[in-house]
């Protein structure tokens, strides 16, 4: 009985809230595992007979299979989603969610580079390959406009304003977003245009698509993740590296440097402030120096 509720749901996710193909998997996956739980207990019931205690149980059955609790939180999010549907839909006339709570998060701050470590890894590429040469405009791009590797895959040539130093980028949920983007990336994106791509075959489909692969279809995100980590391990860097260190990285220099934060999210394209105020975190010293430059009653006493 499920099957049909679930359908609905991944249809609304799609339609309404303009949400990723992997983001809708990962919820259509979530409720497979609830409704998997329900007949491992023989419990037949529908989305509006489920309680608050079965959810519990049902919480406490994926905590026993070693679930971490970044999963647990994802999945009750996903059900919490779920039933935001069923109540618009008047599939149930309650939220058995409603005092469902989720297990409390250590928040991480994230690996960032110094910019001499940037200029490391991007200078470890081999430039007498073709695909150096896409690589390095690749690298260019994501750290000079703190793009996710999903946005950098999937820029097209027609949202390239490189005469006024612009890229338009589609983010999640299919939100677009104009970006600066400096000479150093503009100038390898251009060179890698009209040296490298215009030779290559084009995959139907893949016409507009900006950087292609060898055989002239899409990079995957994972074909970008391969590319760093290797680049990495030749510039000899031991830290936890991946595409979206780049994105850290971005947005932590120019919170340091004292860029409005509000400028940042923009850039970022994150949807709430809270998100993007991670990065006033990362740096101790920069928030100690702000406060003694700016801050008339702040005086920082170092210890000998």
């Amino acid at each position: 009985m499920w099957e049909m509720y679930k359908k609905g749901f991944l249809v609304y996710l799609q339609l309404e809230k303009s949400l990723s193909q992997n983001t809708i998997e990962a919820y259509g996956n979530d409720l497979e595992k609830l409704t998997q739980f329900l007949e491992y207990k023989e419990l037949k019931c529908s989305p509006d007979q489920l309680d608050l205690k079965i959810l519990q149980e049902y919480i406490k059955w994926i905590a026993g299979m070693g679930m971490s609790d970044r999963s647990q939180a994802r999945i009750i999010s996903g059900i919490k989603s779920f039933y935001k549907y069923c109540l618009q839909e008047e599939i149930s006339k309650t939220d058995p969610t409603e005092l469902l709570s989720s297990p409390k998060l250590k928040k991480s701050l994230p690996d960032t580079l110094t910019f001499e470590e940037i200029e490391r890894i991007i200078g470890a590429i081999d430039m007498s390959k073709i695909e150096g040469v896409r690589n390095k405009a690749i690298l260019e791009t994501l750290y000079s406009c703190g793009l996710r590797v999903s946005e950098v895959i999937g820029l097209k040539r027609s949202h390239l304003y490189l005469d006024i130093g612009f890229v338009r980028v589609i983010g999640k949920g299919d939100k677009e977003r104009l970006i600066p983007i400096g000479a150093e990336a503009a100038k390898h994106i251009t060179i890698y245009l009209q040296e490298i791509r215009v030779h290559l075959p084009q995959i139907k489909g893949c016409e507009d698509i900006l950087f292609l692969n060898k055989r002239g279809g899409q990079l995957s995100r994972v074909m970008v993740f391969y590319i760093i980590k290797e680049l990495a391990v030749k510039a000899n860097i031991q830290k936890n590296i991946s595409p979206h260190t780049f994105r850290h990285s971005f947005a932590t220099h120019l919170v340091e440097g004292g860029a409005d934060l509000r400028a940042v999210q923009e850039m970022l394209g994150h949807e709430s402030i809270t998100t993007t105020e991670i990065y006033t975190h990362l740096d101790r010293n920069y928030l100690r120096d702000t406060l003694n430059r700016f801050h008339p009653g702040f005086k920082f006493q170092k210890t000998t």
